[in-house]
């Protein structure tokens, strides 16, 4: 008796101090922090302006340096910098996109940087313990760590939001967080648990469609991985170079660009047609359209076939830069036209 009483007490302190070991393993937030921000990178492209900011951040991972992000107007550039935790700096080489999760895939000329380790990954529950790793308002500069912050999930759900008029494409489950990580700069930075681990990238600024409130998400790992691999795979469709995208004229709304002198020519507005939608919405005479809907333009070329990829009859909103300021205008309906081409 007294035996099994010892054996007995023996498994219960051998229970009671891997549960001890474990929880105090648990309890270092620092060395969590610590390690996942060298895995997270500084993203600097196009931009500049209140609400389009040039600044973004990104995850590395895999040792070959791919980077996952969000696909937004930082990324229309002709140079991507990336800064490294350590203030490494390199221009980054955009692989590819995923319109519908807006998702882009960057390469590093780098295979020595640390990156998340995206296998066995599996979907978190409610109220797991989180750190949101990201350049949030760009505070962080050269060798200097991106902020940290901590929380729960409140719940995974399917995302229902919108910028603007425009509904979000990513339809998918999202960790709902209760953390503030709907800021500048925080698109694409890191969700990872209490552990370490890689579990969501950080999404765009986005309100809900029900309540519109801003609300705090991220996309689970595991809704990325796949179309991380198509585009390495070489499955992801860019629309810049797709030679099925259909082009329509700007003119059909009202709307004269300046003539496309340069290679991805900036699509200012030169002028608007009298009694057109243009001219009704209050688009002026040098503004810059910056997007069309949520897609990001960055040149007349990508103004016609953002246009081109909404159907006939569904309302268009651009968003123009004017005096510095974002705005948005709605057009009205895209006119059914015949000067739809396809390039």
């Amino acid at each position: 008796m007294v035996p099994n009483i010892l054996r007995r007490g023996v498994w219960v302190a051998i229970a009671l101090f891997l549960a001890m070991t474990t929880e105090s393993m648990a309890l270092r937030p620092e060395e969590t922090i610590a390690s996942a921000a060298r895995k997270v990178v500084k993203l600097y492209g196009a931009g500049g302006f209140r609400g389009l900011e040039a600044y973004q951040s990104g995850v590395l991972i895999s040792q070959e340096g791919h980077v996952l992000t969000v696909m937004s107007t930082v990324l229309d550039s002709d140079q991507i910098d990336c800064v490294l935790d350590d203030g490494t700096r390199y221009v980054a080489t955009l692989v590819g996109v995923d319109p519908r999760r807006e998702l882009a895939v960057l390469s590093l000329q780098a295979t020595d940087t640390p990156f998340f380790d995206s296998h066995n990954i599996e979907r978190s529950p409610p109220g797991t313990r989180i750190f949101a790793l990201s350049n949030l308002f760009g505070v962080a500069v050269g060798d200097e760590r991106v902020s940290a912050q901590h929380g729960v999930i409140a719940t995974v759900i399917p995302l229902a939001a919108r910028r603007g008029a425009y509904e979000a494409p990513y339809r998918g489950d999202v960790y709902l967080l209760d953390c503030t990580t709907n800021n500048p700069g925080s698109p694409g930075g890191a969700l990872v648990d209490y552990r370490g681990r890689l579990i969501g990238m950080l999404g765009k600024e986005l309100r809900s469609s029900t309540s519109g409130i801003w609300i705090s998400y991220a996309i689970p790992i595991d809704e990325l991985l796949p179309a991380y691999r198509d585009i390495l795979d070489g499955k992801s469709v860019e629309p810049e170079t797709s030679s099925l995208v259909v082009r329509i004229d700007p003119t059909v709304l009202g709307v004269v660009l300046l003539p496309d002198l340069l290679d991805k020519t900036p699509p200012f507005v030169e002028s608007i047609l009298p009694d057109s939608p243009a001219a009704r919405a209050d688009v002026r005479a040098d503004d810059l359209v910056v997007a069309v809907g949520l897609d990001s333009v960055g040149s007349r070329i990508s103004m016609s076939r953002a246009l081109g990829r909404v159907p006939a009859g569904d309302p268009i909103q651009i968003t123009v830069v004017r005096n510095g300021e974002l705005i948005d205008l709605d057009l009205g309906p895209l006119p059914d036209t015949k000067k739809a081409a396809r390039q």
